[in-house]
């Protein structure tokens, strides 16, 4: 049975200075639920995890203990509420609570950093260090091995690797390809990451090389970069597919309806700077503008950019309400973990894996098994 939080240690937080924290602890029947309680209270699923064990208890239960670092403000906002009660009103308890952190404070205050943790198995130190050096995120990796102490996969670096291989599978998602209703997809992103390239290696796929040969139509809105459009018109031309270019909404919204008997229409835009203000009003006009088709959002992402930069990036598409993400120059690159990383933050689908520079060859459909399998070989290298 899950018991109620108990046990507060104070401490200092060297990396942020002069915050005080408070270690609080969790009991439930098993790691996982106990940090639910944590998540529960605080409502972040980000919270730092200062140790996790299972202890036999005097009535010869089994329970997990939690320890989750917060700051002092915040617990006692979430403990006290926002405003401090006046000492009548307030139980013995919440005063006794509170007087123990004010001591133990300045207790901590006065040693500085010394900081008990419960050390972790060097079989966890390891394989949390493999992965943290392959570009997964040491909050997502908390999390998970945070449910596993006092289960026999602490103790098999194996198992370990294998369990959280399982659980990034589980984390990703994908968006299934499918054609059987009329299809409207537009690609955004930065500069430089293949997007009229990987137009038309899906216009390829749709007209040409699946079961039935889908009557495909391109429109280009990228009146900016100097042969974006040729480009694009070449590629059109070779394959015999109906091209358009389009430079205002309400255009756009009637080249759409003229195009009606068109199974999928491929809509490219303007790479653009995270940064470029003006760019990204216009792709919104043509986004939120009214069309008789509905519009699938596909955010195209280089494999190779760093997490900094994907962040960067997302953050500032976002707001164009992706429905999933391309992912580009698979060839160009042999290491997936801070992609992985990214998808693991923000659980948004995948469709597609631009694999190399042959057009219309090298794509394919998104698929966890594809991207796990590169990342696997990369962590078997160690």
């Amino acid at each position: 049975m899950d018991a109620a939080k108990f046990g507060l240690d104070p401490s200092v937080d060297d990396e942020k200075g002069s915050i005080m924290m408070i270690n609080e602890t969790f009991v439930a029947s098993t790691p996982r639920g106990a940090y639910e309680q944590a998540v529960e209270k605080y409502g972040s699923d980000d919270l730092e995890i200062v140790s996790a064990k299972q202890l036999r208890y005097d009535d010869g239960q089994i329970r997990a203990e939690v320890v989750i670092a917060v700051p002092k403000e915040l617990f006692k906002e979430k403990s006290f509420g926002k405003k401090p009660l006046k000492a009548a009103e307030r139980s013995e308890e919440e005063v006794m609570l509170d007087e123990i952190g004010e001591l133990k404070a300045q207790l901590a205050e006065m040693k500085a950093g010394m900081v008990g943790i419960a050390p972790q198995s060097s079989v966890v130190e390891d394989v949390k260090a493999l992965f943290l050096k392959k570009g997964i995120s040491s909050a997502w990796l908390d999390r998970v091995l945070g449910t596993l102490v006092g289960t026999p996969l602490i103790e098999d670096a194996a198992l370990l690797v294998s369990y959280l291989l399982e659980e990034i599978d589980e984390t990703l998602q994908v968006k299934e390809e499918s054609l059987d209703t009329n299809k409207m997809i537009m690609l955004v992103g930065p500069t430089g990451v293949g997007k009229t390239t990987t137009i038309a290696k899906l216009a390829a796929r749709y007209a040409y090389l699946l079961d039935r040969k889908y009557k495909v139509a391109l429109i280009n809105l990228d009146n900016y970069k100097v042969g974006a459009m040729e480009q694009l018109a070449h590629y059109a031309d070779i394959m015999q597919i109906e091209h358009f270019a389009v430079t205002s909404p309400e255009d756009f919204h009637a080249r759409v309806e003229a195009l009606d008997a068109y199974d999928i229409i491929l809509v490219d835009t303007a790479g653009m700077s995270p940064y470029d203000t003006q760019k990204f009003i216009k792709t919104v006009e043509f986004v939120q503008s009214e069309t008789p088709r509905d519009l699938e959002v596909h955010l195209t992402l280089s494999a190779t950019v760093k997490f900094e930069d994907m962040d960067d990036i997302y953050q500032n598409f976002s707001f164009l309400n992706l429905d999933a993400v391309i992912i580009s120059k698979f060839d160009e690159t042999r290491h997936f973990g801070t992609l992985l990383n990214f998808m693991l933050l923000y659980q948004l689908p995948m469709s597609y894996f631009s694999i190399g520079q042959e057009v219309p060859d090298d794509i394919r459909v998104a698929s966890k098994e594809y991207l796990l399998e590169r990342f696997i070989g990369e962590v078997n290298e160690k």
